[in-house]
């Protein structure tokens, strides 16, 4: 799909994580804290891009086998300790958000973050007003790339998803969810096009400020 071949938004649904703001730094520093305290050898910062796309209830037991509940005691207890001090939002992102918010096209959040975690980043910010909904991990039945979330998070303005509501994420697991779903799906930042059909976006665009131009194109 071209990006004149877009319908025009009723509903644009987020990602957050490196798609709204910069969390690798913290995200990493505190998976590495885990992987050496359950006794593992710690990730490239390559690998753990690739690795934790997924929710921790969805990727802890494969990582962690049975002990998986340990870990992730040790991972929030990590996380939460720096996510605050470490978050920086991306480069045009708070602009995308604001000239979005002024239109009426309802805008809301579908993260693989655990939800607390989540809205506490969003409020630090001073973004919570610009959503409508702020879906986080274990908020719905089941988590991405399930499309579960995506519904929940449009049914706060009563919105059915479709072609007509835009999921925009960083990573493939966000291209199939929202395919999942039904709903146009745009590739955000420098992540190469995968192959596998199901995780091939209807467009690839470079960051936030080419979002906002594309946003203004409809108008």
């Amino acid at each position: 799909m071209s990006k004149s071949s877009l319908p025009r938004p009723r509903a644009i649904l987020f990602d957050w994580d490196n798609t709204l703001v910069d969390t690798w730094p913290c995200i990493g520093r505190a998976t590495n804290i885990t992987l050496e305290r359950m006794g593992l050898k710690p990730w490239t910062p390559e690998e753990i891009r690739v690795r934790v796309a997924g929710s921790l209830r969805d990727t802890f037991p494969a990582i962690y086998g049975e002990r998986w509940e340990q870990a992730r005691e040790v991972f929030y207890d990590a996380f939460a300790s720096v996510h605050l001090e470490m978050l920086a939002a991306l480069p045009g992102a708070e602009d995308l958000l604001r000239e979005a918010a002024a239109t009426d096209v309802y805008l809301a959040v579908v993260s693989n973050k655990t939800g607390k975690y989540l809205r506490a980043e969003a409020d630090h910010l001073g973004w919570t007003p610009y959503f409508g909904r702020l879906v986080g991990a274990h908020d719905a039945e089941r988590d991405k790339p399930a499309p579960d979330p995506i519904h929940l998070a449009l049914l706060q303005n009563e919105v059915s998803a479709g072609p007509d509501v835009w999921f925009v994420g960083d990573a493939p697991i966000d291209v199939v969810c929202g395919k999942n779903a039904g709903c146009s799906t745009i590739l955000i930042g420098p992540t190469p096009l995968a192959e596998a059909e199901e995780a091939k976006p209807d467009l690839h665009i470079t960051n936030c400020a080419a979002l906002s131009a594309l946003m203004r194109s409809y108008s």
